[in-house]
């Protein structure tokens, strides 16, 4: 079995139902398997994309850190908008269409809904820069919230209606 084999494995042991997100150190792991921290970065930008179903986080410095986290299985509505549809840039227009779609197929609340248009709305990139980098920077920030909801919803197992329709009986409604 090949070294990146070995790591990605190892990896994904850990990685369990009950512990879909794991933080290490890249440099602990590099140790751990005698190699250079490179080859550890090269598991996780290979065998750990969006589109296998998992986000990598990290932090630079002496207390930093890599975070995997397994998103969403394969295969999902919102892993493929993450991952395929969103791209690397987004206009306003196009995100409003995009969530407004989401809360259509129910696969975000209106609350959810509401909160993403406010969050890549022209008035929250109200910043001087150009058009091209607000687009970018929209497409993140989408990218990111998406993941966030997909994470939420792998964590309590509900979709959009179902956490809409448990708020409501809880008597918790927030249309904005």
């Amino acid at each position: 079995m090949r070294l990146s084999d070995t790591i990605e494995s190892f990896i994904k042991t850990m990685l369990t139902q009950e512990e879909p997100e794991v933080e290490l150190k890249r440099n602990e792991l590099a140790e751990y398997f005698n190699c250079a921290p490179s080859q550890i970065n090269y598991v996780l930008a290979t065998r750990f994309t969006l589109d296998d179903g998992y986000v990598i986080e990290s932090r630079r410095g002496g207390g930093g850190y890599i975070r995997i986290v397994r998103v969403v299985p394969t295969g999902s509505k919102l892993q493929y908008l993450i991952s395929e549809r969103i791209g690397e840039i987004l206009t306003e227009a196009e995100a409003g269409k995009l969530i407004h779609q989401l809360e259509e197929e129910k696969l975000i609340t209106g609350c959810e809904s509401a909160i993403m248009r406010s969050a890549v709305s022209a008035q929250a990139l109200s910043v001087p820069m150009p058009d091209t980098m607000k687009d970018a920077l929209r497409a993140k920030i989408l990218k990111t919230m998406l993941t966030s909801v997909a994470r939420n919803r792998r964590e309590t197992g509900n979709t959009g209606a179902e956490t809409q329709r448990s708020m409501q009986q809880k008597g918790k409604t927030y249309d904005l």
